[in-house]
């Protein structure tokens, strides 16, 4: 490894080389470092823009996910030519003009408890920036495992939460959450709404916290949770303790398993099978077509109605139970949403709760109806 900055290096970070406890040792650390940012969405855009820009010498970019129009909001990193193409590799292609003298791996892909090991073993730190409890826990594991620092962040709302894991065998996530809740009661973000600007602040303090671990500056958030309201602009630090969570992590497993994602899915099969009817776009379109005698209702919120509506009666899923009556009992109900998850979910609770009978679940939402049937559809 090249033990001196280049003279561009050094016109590039000249104002960290005089930066009083910083210098040229410490952007030479930065030089020789690897960090893996999982999820190139909300924390990983202004992460991944803020490690490129200090120097860091290798970043992993892992991200499965094409860009949809509705994540320009906040994922800053991508323009409107980006929407449809591979996160991953859109935003090393940016990250590439903005300093082309770091190196960049990108991973279009899910990490896995089949691949996390092999992917986090080149990297000197990780940035969660994912919104899942299952690869939040993967994540920790193989870092236990590893013996490798990693930076998690979570957002929803108006909140932020930023915290060091496993810094030089300190507290980890199981220690801050020994178990997962249970599947489906915390909203991600898509239900519950994020402030644009909220990811911008905590993705950038968790591109500090990697920062000051690679170089030794400052006090990282080791062993403490950092809670930021963006509304209030209240901090408060929470002090976490090792509960010796590490002892038991001696593997990787099936994380949805260990969430009890598996369950869940393997119930919804289950009532697909036996109940919880479905008709598909086409089958929608056909019924529209014929002047079928059926009623449409569309269980998202007023303003993603606005964006795009097929028409259909609106009864937002949080006031269902305040609505039933309105629900048809004697003629074919088709519950519909973005993507096919909360009107499905709507559904199980009406059959079960009230005893319906006669409701189908649009398969795949307005994203399908975009997809399949009219491209000019406008989706978010």
């Amino acid at each position: 490894m090249d033990e001196r900055l280049t003279p561009e290096e050094l016109r590039r970070y000249s104002r960290h080389l005089v930066l009083k406890d910083f210098g040229h040792d410490k952007q030479l650390m930065l030089k020789r470092s690897a960090v893996l940012v999982v999820g190139a969405g909300g924390l990983g855009c202004p992460a991944l823009l803020y490690l490129t820009a200090a120097g860091v010498g290798k970043i992993g970019i892992i991200d499965s996910d094409t860009l949809e129009v509705s994540n320009l909001q906040r994922q800053v990193l991508y323009t409107v030519d980006d929407v449809g193409k591979s996160k991953a590799q859109a935003a090393a292609s940016h990250l590439e003009r903005l300093n082309p003298l770091t190196r960049f791996e990108v991973y279009n892909e899910r990490l896995t408890a089949q691949n996390a090991l092999q992917c986090i073993q080149g990297y000197d730190v990780v940035i969660d920036g994912t919104d899942n409890f299952p690869t939040r826990y993967l994540i920790n594991d193989a870092c236990v495992l590893l013996d490798k620092p990693f930076v998690y962040a979570s957002i929803l709302g108006f909140e932020g939460q930023v915290a060091v894991f496993n810094f030089r065998g300190g507290a980890n996530y199981r220690d801050l959450f020994p178990e997962p809740p249970p599947p489906d009661t915390v909203p991600n973000c898509e239900q519950a709404g994020v402030l644009g600007v909220l990811p911008g602040m905590i993705g950038t303090i968790q591109a500090s916290e990697a920062i000051k671990m690679i170089t030794g500056v400052g006090e990282p958030l080791a062993d403490t949770l950092l809670i930021i309201d963006a509304a209030s602009m209240e901090q408060q630090r929470i002090t976490l303790r090792n509960h010796g969570a590490r002892k038991n992590i001696t593997k990787l497993v099936d994380y949805d398993d260990f969430c009890g994602i598996n369950a869940g899915k393997n119930e919804s099969l289950n009532v697909n099978q036996s109940s919880m009817k479905e008709v598909t776009v086409q089958e929608l379109k056909e019924m529209m077509d014929k002047g079928a005698d059926f009623q449409l209702i569309d269980v998202r919120e007023p303003h993603e109605y606005d964006i795009c509506n097929l028409n259909g009666e609106l009864i937002p899923m949080s006031d269902i139970p305040d609505n039933v009556e309105k629900i048809s009992r004697d003629k074919k109900v088709v519950l519909h949403c973005r993507s096919g998850k909360r009107s499905g979910d709507m559904l199980l609770w009406l059959e079960k709760n009230h005893g319906f009978t006669n409701l189908y679940n649009l398969k795949g939402g307005v994203l399908a109806w975009a997809k399949e049937i009219d491209p000019e559809f406008p989706t978010y």
